[in-house]
């Protein structure tokens, strides 16, 4: 797809006429009088999607800069992926965890290879991996580190966005995911993210993990101080405190690594994995750590119907394999060291106070004046460009890795643009 799809034909390929008939504005009516409010979606229906491509019910074509928020890292139908996922589905698609299938064995033992760790703990989504993390350390912290039942503590950063769970929103410092959902669930310690000095107090006898993200991406894409992930490493591994890495949304490529912990050549407890395992195909996330961590665990104590079903299995281990072979890896430092230059060309000239992140990642504030991170997104929906806000004055770039140069600089042309710039 060349930059100049925007200007394709009016009507998707391969779309029949009752397609081509559906207004945008009747379906979202439609979902508006039907399902809860919980998002503010940019009004825009997409009906097809291809690498870094999405095309609406009315044939608009948009490039995509969100890539799901890291969920569709290798880009729209896949075709490895698309592939794999329908041969399985022509074998078994779910057994529950109440019997073995021929793709957990390998699924397990090749992403504990990928993590450098031994043992997996497969669930669907992000927020149940983190509940999954958050249940792990506490048994843990009972069974091998001796802490009196019902203290354990687990410190965490502001600003952090684990997921939407009662007990996540119990550590989140945003009101709006907290408001009107409490009595919230005790156990946790926030401190600055980034702040060494204040992460190290906290830590206490009590203390059985820190958990943190790599880089916090719905809070802006913030990159913490060099040397603060290799400082928690120290505190922890002194403090005989386990380390778990949410990775869920700077995993699996996005950075320019595997990991994002990889920059300070730091290896946590645990991983926390998620969006991009699935393929953009289905949800898969997983706890990944050692025998003597995830070894805490007896049946019956924790599970999930569909984790670690067939499909997601047969899916994640060709996600696996795609990252063995460091060209998603490559592409996104070599791609992502373009947007920062690009970018970062915005800042000082009066629309752009700052841009943050890492590989293909990005958060752009949008200086006062030239709109809110809203505004800024609809304008570019407009162009054909699809991206998202955060914390009011703030888009977040994340392109499929997949995205060519050429897509990339017309979407940043988009940008310019718009800001004026």
């Amino acid at each position: 797809m060349t930059m100049h799809a925007r200007t394709s034909p009016t009507t998707a390929p391969g779309g029949d006429a009752a397609r081509r008939t559906v207004d945008s504005a009747e379906l979202i009516r439609e979902a508006d009088a039907h399902s809860a409010h919980n998002y503010h979606p940019l009004p825009v229906v997409v009906a097809t999607a291809e690498g870094a491509w999405m095309t609406d019910v009315e044939g608009r074509r948009y490039l995509d800069l969100l890539a799901g928020y890291s969920a569709l890292n290798f880009g729209h139908r896949n075709q490895r992926l698309i592939e794999v996922a329908k041969a399985q589905l022509d074998r078994v698609t779910l057994t529950s965890r109440a019997f073995h299938h021929d793709r957990f064995a390998a699924f397990c033992t090749e992403l504990a290879e990928l993590c450098g760790m031994e043992s997996v703990l497969p669930m669907n989504t992000g927020a149940e991996a983190v509940e999954t993390a958050v249940k792990t350390a506490r048994k843990w912290g009972y069974r091998v580190k001796g802490v009196p039942d019902g203290q354990a503590k687990i410190v965490v950063a502001a600003d952090n966005f684990h997921g939407r769970t009662t007990t996540i929103i119990s550590f989140s410092t945003d009101e709006e995911a907290r408001r009107d959902f409490g009595p919230y669930t005790p156990g946790f310690e926030i401190v600055p993210y980034g702040d060494l000095a204040a992460l190290e107090a906290a830590v206490d006898e009590r203390t059985v993990a820190v958990l943190l993200e790599p880089i916090q991406g719905e809070a802006g894409v913030l990159v913490p101080p060099p040397g603060y992930l290799a400082g928690v490493r120290r505190i922890t591994a002194e403090r005989g405190v386990l380390f778990i890495a949410d990775e869920i949304q700077s995993g699996l490529g996005r950075t320019g690594k595997t990991f994002a912990c990889e920059h300070e050549g730091v290896v946590p407890d645990m991983y926390v994995l998620g969006k991009a395992l699935g393929g953009g195909v289905v949800p898969v996330s997983a706890v990944v750590s050692s025998n003597a961590v995830l070894g805490v665990y007896r049946p019956g104590e924790h599970g999930s119907t569909f984790g670690g079903n067939p499909l997601a299995c047969a899916v994640a281990l060709e996600v696996i394999a795609m990252l063995r072979t460091g060209e998603f890896q490559r592409r996104a430092e070599e791609l992502g060291a373009h947007l920062h230059s690009e970018l970062g060309a915005l800042v000082g000239g009066g629309a752009v106070t700052e841009v943050r992140g890492r590989g293909l990642w990005a958060g752009v504030d949008i200086a006062p004046g030239h709109g809110t991170g809203r505004e800024v997104s609809e304008a570019l929906m407009e162009r054909g460009v699809l991206v998202k806000d955060t914390h009011g004055a703030t888009i977040r770039i994340a392109p499929p890795l997949v995205i060519s140069r050429e897509d990339l600089d017309w979407g940043l042309a988009q940008l310019r643009e718009v800001l004026g710039a």
